[in-house]
């Protein structure tokens, strides 16, 4: 069985020439062919509260999501569609309340609330602002464009921390990484953290804000709203970094302290290149490409295999499990990692071995899996018990579109 590990053991940790372009092709090409085929799975028509064509993740959801409609609104972008990801902002905007709150899941009866207030995640001018650069046009956000500032204003309401203007989450089942022991992810865990991945989020929303409002001629919106965006990065860089274990880290808002886990959502600041190159180089080589912190012989881990809490057990209800599994949007946010530090050879095995791991179960479902066990490349949630009417197993398509991207990217 193909092996990351094994290959950088025999390559040098460079991995230079050590996976040839034309695997890389190969794999991309079969890809490309499955996705192709099944996208049409989680393309709905307009219907009840959603007013157009919406985006789900297919199988056990048939619900539109946050983060799952916008990456997914990624890939259709990528495939020459950017019609989709504009459907998938505009019905998250017809859900806007009046003090800005709008959920992170809709059906067509309306929005849907879970545990606690569960907003939208920090994406919405983001989607927002890729539609508007891939269709050429921004003129069609300009009557919505108070509800994207409420939307703005709920947040900075609600989940900012007003000592440090950084983000945290109700719990991490907000974060929509559920389970994510990094954070507080019981109810009754009054905890809270100044969260890396919600901060990130949102200085890039706030960036992708500045450019609606300079695009549609608000000159003052933009200035405002791109201060907002540095000034978040800046907090990032003081408050969660840690210069002695060179890594990002979620702090506790009561303490001030690191909480010291290394989990997926440390490496979004590096996502958007926040650390300095010899930084971001040196947290990358010291978690992500080290068979005791996040590489598998499979992929890259949700969890440090060093964590105390670190499994690869099927959960789907009621969380799903990034304490250890290999989940594709977690490949994505480490892949733009490598990239903004240079470091495209050293993915190159790493994405082959995640693309195989969804041919696999292409090649034998005709659909896919939530995430991987990291050990083994074992499909996980949904379970095999989780069939249609004709007993066929219903899988997971979303976001493990973009994994083509990616092979794509490092074609390039």
């Amino acid at each position: 069985m193909f092996s990351i590990a094994a290959m950088f053991c025999s390559c040098g940790r460079s991995g230079s020439g050590s996976v040839p372009d034309e695997d890389i092709s190969r794999v991309k090409d079969s890809l490309t062919a499955y996705f192709d085929a099944i996208s049409p799975r989680v393309v709905k028509p307009a219907e009840g509260f959603l007013k157009y064509p919406y985006l789900i993740p297919s199988g056990f959801y048939q619900q539109m999501w946050d983060w799952d409609g916008y990456f997914m609104g990624t890939w259709f972008i990528y495939k020459g569609k950017p019609e989709y990801m504009r459907y998938w902002a505009l019905n998250f905007l017809e859900g806007v309340a009046d003090n800005g709150y709008v959920s992170g899941c809709v059906t067509t009866k309306g929005p849907q609330v879970k545990r606690g207030t569960f907003a939208i995640k920090p994406f919405l001018s983001q989607g927002v602002w890729r539609a508007c650069e891939a269709l050429g046009d921004s003129e069609w956000v300009r009557p919505w464009y108070d509800r994207l500032c409420k939307v703005l204003s709920f947040r900075d309401s609600m989940q900012m921390d007003p000592a440090t203007g950084l983000y945290f989450w109700e719990m991490a089942f907000q974060s929509g990484a559920d389970n994510n022991p990094a954070l507080n992810y019981y109810a009754d865990d009054r905890r809270s953290f100044l969260a890396c991945d919600a901060s990130t989020m949102q200085m890039l929303e706030f960036e992708a804000q500045s450019k609606i409002a300079e695009a549609l001629g608000y000159a003052e919106d933009a200035g405002k709203y791109g201060s907002r965006s540095r000034a978040i990065a800046d907090a990032i860089r003081k408050t969660l970094w840690c210069d002695i274990d060179k890594c990002f880290y979620n702090v506790d808002r009561e303490t001030g302290d690191f909480y010291r886990r290394v989990s997926y959502s440390c490496f979004w600041p590096l996502y958007a290149g926040l650390a300095s190159r010899e930084d971001g180089r040196e947290m990358i080589k010291r978690y992500l490409l080290k068979p005791e912190h996040m590489l598998s012989p499979h992929g890259l881990r949700s969890l440090s295999a060093s964590d105390p809490d670190y499994n690869n057990k099927n959960i789907i209800l009621p969380f799903s499990n990034w304490q250890g599994p290999i989940w594709i949007p977690a490949f994505v946010v480490y892949s733009e990692g490598m990239f903004n530090y240079g470091l495209e050879e050293e993915l190159k095995p790493i994405a082959l071995a995640t693309a195989r791991l969804l041919l696999a179960d292409l090649g034998k479902y005709d659909t896919m899996h939530e995430n991987y066990h990291a050990e083994t490349g074992e499909g996980l949630a949904p379970a095999p018990t989780y069939v249609d009417a004709d007993g066929r197993f219903i899988g997971f398509i979303s976001w493990n579109l973009c994994a083509e991207m990616i092979l794509d990217r490092l074609l390039k």
